[in-house]
This record gives C-alpha cells, sequence and structure tokens, in this order.
C-alpha cells in the first residue's frame, strides 16, 4: 500500500500503459484520475477501480487545467502525476505532413508541459509531487518517426529541467523510455508496415536480450517505483526499460 491517501493521475489511461499504471496505483491504495481523450475507455478503467474518469484533450489549456482542478476537488489532493496521452502518425520525412508533425508534438510535448504546469501549482503548495513523464526508446532515433523521436527526446529534456525547478519543492520529475511493449500503438506499427502482429512481436522479442516484448505492467512498475517514496532521491532521470541495456 505504498499510496495510501495519495491521489495519482494519469492521463492516457484508457489504455496500454496508462490503465496498467492507473491500476496498480489503485491496487495500492491510491485514489486514481484516469484521463482518456474519450470518456468512454477512462470510464472502462476507472469503474472497477472506484477511480475518476475524465475526458481531455491534453493539447488544450483550458481542458488541461479543468482536469487538474477537478482531480483535486473530488479527490483531495494530487500527489502523482503521470502522463501517457499519446498517439503517432509515422511516415518517412519526404511525406511527413505539417498535420502529422503538430498532431504528434502538440499531444506528446505540449499535452506533457500543460499537465506539468498545472499540476506543479498544486504540488509546489503542498511541498510535495511526483511528476512521471512516458518517453520511449525512440527518443535515441527509429526511421519514419522524426515527429514521435524529437517529441519523446523532448521529454527527457522537459524532466530534467523540471526536476532542478521544482525539486527545491520536495517534487521529483522523471521519465520512463519503455522499449517494445505489446500496446494498440505497437500494433498500429505493425499495420502500417504490413505486418502480421504475431511476426511483429516474435521479431522484436529477437532482438531484445531478455527475448521476450514488454507488457503494459512491466512499465507501470516502474512507473509506480518512481511515484514512490521509495525513490524519493530518484530526479531528474530517464529510466529505459526495455528487457536489455
Amino acid at each position: 500500500m505504498r499510496f495510501k491517501d495519495k491521489v495519482a493521475l494519469v492521463t492516457g489511461g484508457g489504455r496500454g500503459i496508462g490503465a496498467a499504471t492507473a491500476a496498480l496505483f489503485a491496487a495500492e491504495g491510491a485514489r486514481v484520475a484516469v484521463s482518456d481523450l474519450d470518456e468512454a475507455p477512462a470510464r472502462e478503467v476507472a469503474g472497477p477501480i472506484g477511480g475518476l474518469a475524465i475526458a481531455c484533450d491534453v493539447s488544450d489549456r483550458w481542458q488541461v487545467e479543468a482536469m487538474v482542478e477537478r482531480t483535486v476537488k473530488e479527490l483531495g489532493r494530487l500527489d502523482a502525476l503521470v502522463t501517457c496521452a499519446g498517439i503517432i502518425r509515422d511516415n518517412l520525412l519526404f511525406k511527413m505532413s505539417d498535420d502529422d508533425w503538430d498532431l504528434v508534438i502538440d499531444t506528446h510535448l505540449k499535452g506533457t508541459f500543460l499537465c506539468a504546469q498545472a499540476a506543479q501549482k498544486h504540488m509546489v503548495e503542498q511541498k510535495y509531487g511526483k511528476m512521471v513523464f512516458l518517453s520511449s526508446t525512440s527518443a535515441l532515433g527509429n526511421r519514419g518517426q522524426a515527429n514521435y523521436s524529437a517529441a519523446k527526446a523532448g521529454l527527457q529534456g522537459m524532466a530534467r529541467t523540471l526536476a532542478i525547478e521544482l525539486g527545491p519543492f520536495n517534487v521529483n520529475v522523471n521519465a520512463v523510455a519503455p522499449g517494445f511493449v505489446e500496446t494498440r500503438m505497437t500494433r498500429a506499427s505493425a499495420e502500417r508496415m504490413g505486418m502480421d502482429f504475431e511476426s511483429f512481436k516474435l521479431g522484436a522479442a529477437s532482438q531484445i536480450p531478455l527475448r521476450r516484448i514488454g507488457q503494459p505492467e512491466d512499465i507501470a512498475s516502474v512507473i509506480a517505483f518512481l511515484c514512490s517514496d521509495e525513490s524519493s532521491f530518484v530526479s531528474g532521470q530517464t529510466v529505459y526499460v526495455r528487457g536489455g541495456p
């Protein structure tokens, strides 16, 4: 019960890594606000764990501020922010449109900025808080993902900077960079390349030293550690969770 009497807000919580993170927080005693672009998937996750479901477009400042204020009003406080909201619009550079670029950057990078800015007000006031931004191994570069790679690398820089700015107020900020994880997003990548998803997963596993792909729960457990008091002296770090070095 590492999160007894704590409140966590998880964006992109309706599916995949976000959903697994929300469930783990709740299992360990937290009251959880589950946010997603549409309320239906957020409600599907929040319902069984007794959480609060909120529809929010994280690229919209007004919606983000309303989401954070509702979380604090209905759940009493805000101790942990986990930003999992994300989309992909993969394409090679010469084919990538302005919309492909803007949608991915706005969702991942601007969305995390807006969430962190809204959350820090409460965390600074209470002199306590944990933020974890979901980056990716794609931050190191990945063919067809100039937009996504740029956004995910930017999140690592943002985490380091906010760790410096918010550290004096006892707020820890870190990033987690997953490798290949079985989610809707990786399934979409397989479809983009015209590959059967099962074959795609087998091919990915063969390149991973542990010889398996990641599951959302693998990432959720690292996020939970970084949001717990067990990691109180860890800030400004990016933890790669990829089944190998």
